[in-house]
């Protein structure tokens, strides 16, 4: 670990050990966050620090300094920008880009280089106590014990492939996009996308964008896309007008009843039976359907709801009724809180987090009751990408749509930039448009 420069009434204490467990959006967004506040600079994600970089200055933090060791527990080897695995599992290029190691992202390798990466995954914890059991993927088959001060959980929802990959390691990963996407654009009878939801459209328009001569035909068993999100039908058949749009084909109202796999002029190839008596018959059957399941087992039971979200506080603390709930925040997809789950709700609710842990630290050494920043009602908004173009919602907008909202919305890699200029994990200094 490396150490930080800490106002004279910290000196004496040790670091405070803060645990995070996931990696993603929302847990290095807490961590680098906090790491940028314990050693007196702007939060990253904050508004004192956008502003600094439009004005061409610096920001500092104006809130003591604090000693810290930070640890970040995954299971993968890297930073993989989730929402781009409709692009990555059609473009071998692009695979190489949205997968960076840790150990290759420079903001985890700076000055106060206080941010360890621990591959590996957390069995439980014990609430009252403050240690967590973590089973290492490098140590052994034997769980250590981590004992913490403060820990934000924050990894993420289970999901199946290929709505994500299954991979926990770069090399392994590559292959994997490799083999999908040789599968999937073999050009005879074309690829079926089954699942009408955010990644099915974007799944289908992309490898329809990638491999223009490629018959993809999108399968939905509702009558309208996006079918199981609260947005309004204008959202909804803007995003069918732009699948067409892209090339794809869709067949609406359609419920697969099975798929059979047979050999076609000796090659694998797969025929869909359907509900309502039609067949397709495709080289490459894309489910792009799942219930994601919160990745929360490691938590009591008593601070998760019936499905397994983590119940928060608008402070992102858990239940007051748990034991030591202000040492204990979650983040991210896991919560239950409103909204459309989405990348930038994750990093914001990492940047809230490392505030109020703060504001803890801040309570611990001094006795200042603590102001938390809180959470606010997340309103159904989406920005979907679909091909060379993209629709988007907003409340306060409404609905837009075309290559510049795609443009404004993913960049030209679907966000992968966006996400990490924003975390600034190309470093604290390294600020871009």
């Amino acid at each position: 670990m490396g150490s930080i420069a800490v106002d004279d009434a910290t000196m004496s204490r040790p670091p405070f050990k803060v645990l995070v467990v996931g990696g993603s959006y929302g847990g290095l967004s807490a961590a680098l966050n906090l790491q940028d506040i314990c050693s007196g600079r702007a939060a990253r994600c904050g508004p004192d620090a956008k502003k600094a970089a439009l004005d061409g200055t610096s920001a500092a933090h104006d809130g003591p300094q604090f000693a810290v060791d930070i640890t970040v527990v995954d299971e993968r080897d890297g930073f993989y920008h989730l929402i781009g695995t409709p692009l990555a599992f059609a473009d071998e290029s692009y695979a190489e880009k949205c997968w960076v190691k840790y150990e290759d992202v420079p903001a985890l390798q700076q000055s106060p280089n206080n941010i360890r990466i621990l591959r590996g995954s957390v069995q439980s914890i014990d609430q009252e106590r403050k240690i967590a059991k973590v089973l290492g993927i490098e140590n052994g088959p034997e769980p250590i014990e981590l004992k913490y001060d403060y820990l934000i959980a924050a990894a993420g929802l289970r999901r199946v492939f290929p709505v994500v990959p299954q991979s926990l390691l770069r090399k392994q990963f590559l292959f994997e996009a490799g083999d999908h996407i040789q599968a999937a654009t073999a050009n005879r009878h074309g690829v079926a996308v089954v699942g009408g939801g955010a990644v099915g459209i974007e799944m289908a328009a992309e490898l329809k964008l990638v491999c223009p001569d490629l018959k993809v035909t999108l399968i939905h068993s509702r009558d309208k896309l996006l079918s199981a999100e609260p947005l309004p039908e204008e959202v909804k058949d803007r995003s069918l007008e732009l699948v067409h749009e892209a090339g794809v084909e869709v067949l609406m109202s359609h419920r697969v009843d099975r798929t059979e796999e047979f050999v076609d002029n000796g090659h694998k190839a797969y025929k869909v039976y359907f509900t309502n008596g039609h067949t397709l018959v495709a080289d490459s059957v894309i489910m792009a359907i799942s219930r994601s399941v919160p990745s929360t087992t490691f938590l009591p039971r008593e601070v998760l709801n019936e499905e397994g979200y983590v119940k928060i506080q608008p402070s992102l603390h858990f239940p007051s009724e748990s034991p030591n709930s202000d040492d204990h925040l979650a983040i991210g997809d896991l919560v239950k809180w409103s909204g459309i789950k989405r990348c930038g709700g994750a990093m914001h609710m990492g940047y809230l987090a490392a505030n109020n842990i703060h504001m803890r630290m801040k309570q611990a050494v001094s006795g200042t009751e603590p102001t938390y920043l809180e959470l606010d009602e997340i309103p159904p908004m989406i920005g979907l990408a679909v091909g060379k173009k993209a629709v988007a919602y907003w409340p306060t907008n409404g609905v837009s749509s075309g290559e510049d909202v795609n443009k404004l919305f993913f960049g030209d890699d679907l966000g992968f930039d966006i996400c990490w200029n924003h975390l600034r994990l190309g470093g604290y200094d390294v600020v871009k448009a």
